[in-house]
């Protein structure tokens, strides 16, 4: 079994909402979580019998127990990391081909980090993670078989142009970047100078972009944690 991973930024919004005991706010993010019956942009499809019946399964188990977690960010494995959870999702439906989820961000330390980026009005997007194996068809679609599980129905991701806006931001505004890979800080001039090198292509330029935000948020919750502490 493979673990596959599907994102969709169409159709996610952050909802409002004031707390039922008149206590601050209630922050959500609805919208298509999944489709079936159609080849997505990463060539694969899901049958609807296939998810129909997971999706079934991870109400009855999950979401119906209040255990349906999600993470914010790009986790590399099936296990849910409790240490990340971000929000728990609380309804996950069929509308057609698509499954329609609205989830609770939660006031844990990587929740308040996608309040403040609703705050900031960040453009959001969602990942279904999930184990299964897939068969390749004589049209060439890579189907999705039957054994598919899902980890969650969605974690937390930044739009693909958030990287690009955050690595320009932080070049604008901060001097210095801790680099969690050698546990060091480098300066901002180094960080400019490899995002203006010519030795990597497009592809690369934003796969480190991607990686430094990731390392941003992990720095964030860090930071979190100490106050906390504190």
């Amino acid at each position: 079994m493979k673990l596959i991973s599907e994102t969709t930024f169409d159709h996610i919004r952050p909802v409002i909402t004031e707390a039922k005991d008149g206590k601050g706010k209630d922050y959500f993010i609805e919208g298509i979580f999944m489709q079936g019956g159609i080849k997505n942009r990463n060539g694969r499809m899901y049958p609807m019998e296939t998810l129909d019946k997971e999706v079934q399964r991870y109400n009855d188990t999950f979401v119906k127990n209040n255990r349906a977690y999600g993470e914010l960010g790009h986790p590399d494995g099936p296990t849910i990391n409790l240490e990340r959870v971000s929000h728990m999702i609380k309804d996950l439906r069929r509308e057609g081909q698509d499954y329609i989820g609205k989830a609770k961000v939660m006031d844990t330390p990587y929740g308040k980090i996608v309040k403040s980026l609703i705050d900031e009005g960040a453009s959001l997007g969602v990942s279904s993670r999930g184990m299964g194996s897939i068969r390749q068809t004589p049209e060439g679609i890579n189907e999705v078989q039957g054994d598919f599980q899902l980890a969650t129905a969605g974690d937390i991701v930044a739009d693909p142009s958030a990287p690009n806006a955050f690595v320009n931001g932080v070049m604008e505004g901060v001097e210095w970047i801790y680099d969690a890979a050698s546990n060091s800080w480098k300066s901002q001039a180094v960080i400019e100078e490899i995002v203006k090198t010519g030795n990597v292509n497009a592809r690369e330029l934003q796969e480190k972009k991607v990686e430094l935000f990731e390392r941003f948020l992990n720095t964030c919750l860090l930071y979190t944690s100490d106050a906390a502490d504190e």
